[in-house]
């Protein structure tokens, strides 16, 4: 049933945005399944990643309209963004180093373009 369970957490999202509140304010943002509740998810990062969750803000944001197609007009999939905030001391390591390493490279690929540009 666990096992389950945790394949309704899709993603973490690793963006400038979100690596800011993990190293000021020690949070995590993922992208769940519309169904699961504040308590579900915070049992779920509890079990699956062996931390303390002191807070889950959860909103859905706007649906984004597809690239008309003929054979499949509509919307792309809804899904609900949640902000889990750990205790001080606690970390989810393989996150923490993969947005770092994800967002280093993007600044270094950032600051080559500038230097070429001039």
């Amino acid at each position: 049933m666990d096992n389950l369970m945790i394949d309704l957490i899709k993603y973490p999202i690793i963006s400038f945005k979100s690596y800011r509140a993990l190293v000021q304010n020690n949070q995590y943002m993922f992208n769940v399944d519309v169904r699961l509740t504040k308590p579900q998810i915070k049992k779920l990062i509890e079990q699956y990643f062996d931390v303390k969750v002191l807070s889950v803000n959860t909103h859905r944001p706007a649906r984004k309209k597809r690239l008309y197609i003929p054979t499949s007009p509509g919307y792309k999939n809804r899904y609900k963004r949640v902000i889990i905030t750990l205790a001080k001391d606690q970390e989810i390591k393989y996150i923490k180093s993969l947005m770092s390493s994800v967002l280093n490279r993007a600044t270094q690929r950032f600051q080559n373009s500038q230097s070429n540009e001039n």
